[in-house]
């Protein structure tokens, strides 16, 4: 098996709330790192991880902004808590990264979406291969169905109106014509919205 020799996060970002920032700390101390907490002049927090095995240091900046903190992280790992940790921070808090884990002779990219795997690129040089693509079947399945149904109430409807227009036609009251016409314009309105 190949053993990892790096791994680096590209323009990794995650958002939390105030009261999510404790969880975020709780899973920081699971992860037996030396942690350092540091309270900004404009509220922002700085999260300082070391892990004691290699002397590594990363260093966490979220940006307070409504209530929020967001975190946007570029680095390069070695120790295996620290990317353990990171890993899991990017998953919890739904965040969206580009994850380079680099080994001898290749890289597997990862790229997280909503703190989902949702691609796996192997790269050899100049080559690359897609291993693994989420693909949403249940959504496009619904959005197929939908589409399905939109074209059968769209059918229904003009049937509908072929039908108003033939009463219209054979019609000889004014007052059975202006009922047909509101009718109709109803119908129309809808035809419209349908097939928008």
């Amino acid at each position: 098996m190949a053993h990892r020799v790096a791994t680096e996060y590209v323009n990794a970002n995650f958002n939390l709330t105030e009261a999510e920032m404790p969880k975020l700390l709780s899973l920081c101390e699971t992860q037996l790192l030396r942690m350092q907490v540091f309270v900004l002049d404009n509220g922002n927090q700085e999260v300082v991880l070391d892990d004691d095995a290699g002397g590594e240091t990363i260093r966490l900046t979220f940006e307070r902004s409504n209530g929020r903190y967001r975190c946007v992280l570029s680095c390069r790992v070695v120790q295996p808590k620290l990317t353990n940790t990171l890993r899991k921070l990017v998953s919890f808090f739904k965040g969206d990264a580009v994850v380079n884990r680099i080994y001898h002779g290749f890289t597997m990219v990862y790229h997280y979406m909503a703190g989902a795997v949702v691609r796996i690129v192997e790269c050899k040089g100049a080559e690359y291969r897609t291993v693994f693509e989420y693909s949403d079947t249940i959504g496009r399945l619904e959005h197929q169905f939908k589409l399905v149904f939109v074209e059968e109430e769209i059918r229904k409807i003009k049937n509908a109106v072929n039908e108003l227009l033939d009463i219209r036609n054979q019609s000889v009251g004014s007052a059975q014509v202006r009922e047909i016409d509101e009718r109709l314009k109803y119908h129309s309105r809808l035809l419209f919205a349908l097939e928008a």
